[in-house]
Order: C-alpha cells, then sequence, then structure tokens
C-alpha cells in the first residue's frame, strides 16, 4: 500500500489520467443527452486535463506543490466548455490546498479534493445535483472519512473511487433528463476516468496507448542512446510553428505529413498551430505548410547523426535554443496591448460570414469557434490581452463558452473584462448593435443585456446521435430545429423544418429576420429558405446573410 508520493509521481499520474480520459472520451461523448452535434463533455474535457499533461511532461516538477500548481495554470489556461472549466476550478482548489507540500499523502489528496469541490460549487451559479459537481462532492467526502481510517494515499485514492463510481450511478435518477436516456452524467463519467487513471499509475498498472490514447510521456530530448540505427524509421526529428493566414483546416496537411513520416503530432490554436513529425523530407514539409501560414520557427535534427555521436560519448549538436525563442514569442503574446480607446470587443464565431457581420459590428478580434470546437481559456485571454481599449467586452455566442470566458475577468491586469451572456450569434449581434460609445460601461451593459433579450434565435442542424429527448425520438441525420436553444422539432426533410420555423417566426410577430446560411448550403438552396420565409411572413423585412458556420445549416435571428 503506498503511503504517500511526490511531485514527479504526481505528474505521472495526472499524465495517466489524460491519456485515460482521452482513451474514454468518445463514450463519454455518447453520454450527452443532447443529439445536436455540440462541443461534447469527452472532448472539452481531455482537451483541458491535456494541456495540463504536456505542460507537466515539458517542466518534470519534483514536489507536489509545483506539480499541483503547474496543473492548475495549465488547466484554467486550457480550459474548454463547461465541464473543462469545471474541472480546472476543482484542480484549481485542490492545488491551493497542496501549496508548498514536498510530498503528499492520503490526508493531504483528501484536502485537496474536498478544497477543489468548494472551489468547484463557489464558482457555479446553480449547482445541480447529478452532475460532476455531486460526483466530487461525494468522493472528497468519502477521502475525507477514509484519511482517518487509514493515510495511505492509495487507500485514500481508492475509496474515493468506489464512492464516485457510486454517485455516478446515481445521477440517472437525480437527473429528469438523464433518466428519460436512461444514462449517467458525463462530466461525473469523465471525472471518475480521471481518478481510475491516477490510481492506476500508483500501482503501475500500463499506461493507454494508440490512435484514442493521449502520447506516452514526452521528454524534453529524444534518448537517442536508447536508439539503434535500425529503430530510426525516418531521419528528421521536426519541428516547425506556422502562423494562419487563413482558415483553411488542416486535415489534408495532416494526411500528407501522415504519408511522409511518423510521430506525428499538431497543436494549433486560432493564430498558429505547431507541428511535430519524423520525415525524411523536412523541406517539403515545410513547403506544404506555407499554403496553410507564415513559416515562423523551425527546429530540424538529424536522429541518426546524434545517435551515431551519442554512441561515440560525444555531444549531438542541437538547436535546442530554439525553444527560447519559442517561449520568448509565446510571452510576448501575453502582453497587454495599451489602450487606445475605450471599448473593445471579443465575439466568438464560426465562420468566415458571421466574422464578417462582427467586424462589420465594430468587433476588434473574432474568435474562430462554437459548436464543435469550444475555444479554451487561454485562446479568449490572448484576444482580449491584444484588444486596445480599456473596457473589452467579451460575446461568447455560446452557452457552452461563457464559463471559460469568465475565468478571463481575474486574469487580466490593466483591464476592466465584461462577459456577456450572449448564448447565441444572433444575441451577440444585437448586442453590439445597442452599444453607444458615449454611454458609462454599465449602461452600455444593460443596453446590451436588454437587446440580447429581444432576440430569438432559430438553428437548423442535425441529430450527431439517436436519442430519446423531451418524448421525440432522434435519430442520427434527422434534422433537428432549436429555438432558444430549446428542441422545436425534428424532420427528415429540411423545407419541413424550414417552413414549420416560418411560421413560428410568423406568431411571434417577427418585424426584423436574418437568415445566415452554413457552409456546404448551396446559395440556390439559401434563396429558397429565404422565399419560403417571404411567403409566410409577409410583413417582416427579411435579409439573407452568407454565415459560412460550420454544423449549423441555419442561423435565424427573429426580433
Amino acid at each position: 500500500m503506498v503511503q504517500s508520493i511526490d511531485g514527479s509521481m504526481l505528474a505521472r499520474m495526472i499524465v495517466h489520467a489524460s491519456a485515460s480520459l482521452n482513451a474514454e472520451k468518445q463514450k463519454i461523448n455518447e453520454l450527452n443527452v443532447f443529439p445536436v452535434p455540440d462541443g461534447d463533455t469527452g472532448t472539452n474535457m481531455s482537451l483541458t486535463i491535456g494541456t495540463a499533461a504536456g505542460e507537466l511532461q515539458q517542466k518534470k516538477p519534483t514536489t507536489v506543490g509545483k506539480t499541483a500548481s503547474i496543473n492548475a495554470s495549465a488547466m484554467l489556461r486550457g480550459a474548454r466548455g463547461n465541464s473543462g472549466v469545471i474541472l480546472s476550478l476543482i484542480f484549481r482548489g485542490f492545488s491551493k490546498a497542496l501549496k508548498d507540500k514536498e510530498t503528499m499523502d492520503g490526508i493531504d489528496l483528501a484536502d485537496g479534493l474536498n478544497a477543489g469541490v468548494i472551489a468547484a460549487y463557489r464558482a457555479v451559479m446553480k449547482p445541480a445535483e447529478g452532475t460532476v459537481l455531486t460526483v466530487s462532492r461525494l468522493a472528497g467526502d468519502r477521502a475525507g472519512r477514509a484519511a482517518e481510517e487509514n493515510t495511505a494515499i492509495e487507500y485514500v485514492l481508492e475509496s474515493a473511487i468506489l464512492q464516485a463510481e457510486e454517485a455516478l450511478a446515481e445521477t440517472i435518477n437525480q437527473n429528469p433528463v438523464l433518466k428519460k436516456a436512461g444514462v449517467v452524467d458525463a462530466g461525473g463519467m469523465g471525472f471518475v476516468v480521471i481518478l481510475k487513471g491516477m490510481l492506476d499509475e500508483l500501482r503501475g498498472v500500463p499506461m493507454p496507448q494508440g490512435e484514442d490514447a493521449a502520447p506516452a510521456e514526452q521528454k524534453e530530448k529524444a534518448d537517442f542512446s536508447a536508439l539503434g540505427d535500425e529503430e530510426i524509421t525516418f531521419t528528421y526529428d521536426t519541428v516547425f510553428i506556422v502562423r494562419r493566414t487563413s482558415d483553411r483546416p488542416l486535415e489534408e496537411f495532416r494526411a500528407y505529413l501522415n504519408s511522409i513520416g511518423d510521430s506525428l503530432v499538431i497543436g494549433e490554436s486560432d493564430e498558429e498551430f505547431k507541428v511535430h513529425v519524423h520525415t525524411d523530407i523536412p523541406g517539403e514539409a515545410l513547403t506544404e505548410a506555407a499554403k496553410y501560414g507564415t513559416l515562423e520557427l523551425a527546429k530540424i535534427e538529424n536522429m541518426r547523426t546524434q545517435a551515431e555521436e551519442l554512441a561515440a560519448g560525444k555531444q549531438a549538436q542541437s538547436t535546442d535554443d530554439l525553444d527560447a525563442v519559442e517561449e520568448e514569442l509565446e510571452n510576448s503574446q501575453q502582453e497587454n496591448a495599451a489602450p487606445e480607446k475605450r471599448y473593445g470587443f471579443v465575439a466568438v464565431a464560426a465562420g468566415d460570414g458571421l466574422a464578417k457581420v462582427f467586424q462589420d459590428l465594430g468587433v476588434d478580434g473574432v474568435i474562430s469557434g462554437g459548436q464543435t470546437m469550444n475555444p479554451s481559456t487561454e485562446d479568449i485571454l490572448r484576444q482580449i490581452r491584444k484588444t486596445p481599449a480599456e473596457v473589452v467586452y467579451v460575446l461568447p455566442n455560446n452557452k457552452n463558452i461563457i464559463m471559460a470566458a469568465q475565468q478571463c475577468v481575474d486574469l487580466v491586469e490593466d483591464k476592466q473584462v465584461v462577459v456577456l451572456q450572449a448564448k447565441t450569434v444572433p444575441q451577440g449581434i444585437s448586442a453590439m448593435i445597442a452599444v453607444d460609445p458615449d454611454q458609462e460601461p454599465e449602461d452600455n451593459t444593460a443596453a446590451m443585456e436588454e437587446a440580447m433579450g429581444l432576440v430569438t434565435t432559430m438553428e437548423v442542424t442535425y441529430a450527431a446521435r439517436d436519442s430519446e429527448f423531451d418524448g421525440n425520438s432522434i435519430h442520427a441525420g434527422d434534422y433537428l430545429a432549436l429555438v432558444d436553444n430549446q428542441l422545436f422539432g425534428t424532420e427528415k426533410g429540411l423545407d419541413v423544418i424550414l417552413d414549420k420555423l416560418a411560421q413560428e417566426a410568423n406568431r411571434r410577430e417577427g418585424e426584423f429576420i436574418n437568415i445566415f446560411y452554413g457552409e456546404g448550403v448551396e446559395e440556390a438552396d439559401a434563396e429558397a429558405a429565404l422565399a419560403r420565409f417571404q411567403a409566410i411572413c409577409p410583413e417582416a423585412e427579411i435579409t439573407l446573410l452568407r454565415g459560412g458556420q460550420p454544423v449549423y445549416h441555419y442561423l435565424i435571428s427573429v426580433e
């Protein structure tokens, strides 16, 4: 029975937990009750803890306090979606309880878990039972009692997991929506997977491997002395950073790199992407990358030469000093832009058409994101810092992004950050129209919030999975209509569902209707949708605009 651990072991436990969660993320995604292809829980939680795992692998802390601090900071910056933010809050409280600790036993673990639960509950406006909050709270309670029985960290963690599993099973009875669907809470499941992954590392259970698991522990430098020449499939270890100049997706580039090498990892944000690949033709990889943006940094190392030099007892040539340049670049991006005006605006939207609408309304920075690709707290924070204003309004335009945006409020110095509760793109657009640059911040905030309340948002998408929802039997591929984020109806035919939405807009006596059509919708089809609304809502002023948004065929605002 393991009594206590140091920081190195805690870091390995978190990395293992990240790998476990990544391996299970699709199963967790499938627990999401709402069938809309949204930023799913498993993906958001995996990306959040994955940020921390990557940083811990690089920094290799040795004390528990330092490990917990690095983990909490990275998870906060990498938090995506509500589930990811709550997870980061739990580990932030965990970190505060373990500050300055060299090692951790079962008592410390229990204290950390319970401090994390308190931090998460404080941050959630209306905590509901049958969620990850419930599962984590009951796990923390059991950990505290277990620590009184036996102070061994292994015993306390195992006890917490057993209680967490019981609590997870009970979520199906605590939440009416979950009960109807016959599933447990997705966030709670993710938390259980994390705890079990940590215990597996403590007990020496192998880490999940393969495409669905996080990569094995990364080293700051490859251990070439442990490699024989025959084990090096490709010669050049190639790392480079590209500053994006277009929104072109990276799928084709990823496929190309996989065709010319292996060990491929691509990390991307809205503004740049970083590539690691082993290949024999690094020059061609860089040439292909130029189609997506401007090359900023590159590091190419000959693994065969390094292996030979290390085998001969020599010091291998390296370009590791480039890492310092990269760090300097990243730090410079975090500096606050000096205020040049009173008000600035940051909006989240997916699709170049929607981005242009926000820019035309005066938004300083548009973060590409929304359904299926929730931006992280760090993505939002970076854009806030770049906005040269005293007061920066943030328009999340998605209910699953609001919490991530709210975490930025206390992270920015010399700027006042106001996060509006914009849950849809039409709400965000209406808020921007209501801005008066001559008004005081509190008056502008009130006007923007009032404008958001006057708009009805209609959305047309498709079902990502089979499900039963609100008495409706929904099949994957069905067209779904949402009105103000609530399921309005499902149909096999797109025209039928558009007619029903137009009738609803007419019933609500909409005077101004904007129809944004998404990527993949032909202009002729969009014109036909416009004609349907014009026929059914003859008194309304209706505008058709190309939004270019993914996933959602149409976004419709009704005022």
